[in-house]
């Protein structure tokens, strides 16, 4: 089962992603781990990628390309991309890696909220300084104001989840996607999935898809 998951900034979809990761045991390629990974390294490319991503612009195609089909050659079967493709170009590396090594997509899902939703919950995020866990102002407050309840350490706001930087990520996105969208829907893989609400009531949203797919190449292995 190979499946592709979007959503606007703040839709959760990481959060989905881990956890269609674990029930139907797929590989998790997710381009917002491998940007900050390179981030994290200081690296030459991670000081360059940086910069755009403060500003809330996207990274070039071709580093994108890059580095999320470097992660993909290590696997032919059985993943979950999270954020990728974002651009049509992104859409055309990823399709041609996909025919050359006889790899099919079984579903394109679409978390979206609305941009008011969007930023709402990426302004209310912190960040532990120290450990990375994941806060927010508003559904997942810490115990004490601006202190991780692991670790202690500061909460901080990143500078790509500022309100003004995450409204322009949101816009860039939409205007990005719709191309995208078409595609998708003329290979009858695309589905759209409503992200507003907690956390359980989307997976119930996505569940029954990605479990009627699972047991659907279940049963073609049982008579391959």
């Amino acid at each position: 089962m190979n499946i592709l998951l979007f959503g606007p900034p703040g839709s959760g979809k990481s959060t989905h992603s881990r956890t269609i990761m674990k029930r139907y045991t797929l590989t998790y390629i997710a381009s917002g781990d491998i940007i900050r990974e390179e981030i994290w390294k200081g690296s030459a490319l991670g000081l360059e990628m940086k910069k755009f991503i403060e500003k809330g612009d996207l990274l070039p195609d071709t580093v994108i390309n890059t580095l999320v089909l470097s992660k993909l050659r290590r696997i032919r079967l059985n993943f979950i991309i999270d954020g990728y493709p974002r651009t049509a170009e992104q859409v055309l590396a990823l399709e041609n890696y996909l025919y050359d090594h006889g790899i099919k997509i079984d579903a394109a899902i679409d978390i979206y909220i609305t941009k008011n939703e969007s930023v709402q919950r990426i302004s209310g995020r912190r960040i532990c300084s120290s450990c990375g866990a994941v806060y927010h102002v508003k559904y997942n407050p810490p115990k004490i104001e601006g202190k991780c309840d692991i670790c202690g350490g500061t909460l901080i706001q990143r500078e790509d989840d500022r309100p003004e930087v995450a409204e322009k990520r949101y816009d860039i996105y939409i205007n990005n996607m719709s191309p995208i969208i078409k595609f998708y829907k003329k290979q009858g893989i695309y589905v759209k999935i409503d992200g507003h609400g907690g956390i359980s009531e989307v997976w119930e949203r996505i569940r029954p898809l990605l479990d009627y797919i699972h047991n659907r190449e279940r049963k073609r292995k049982t008579y391959e």
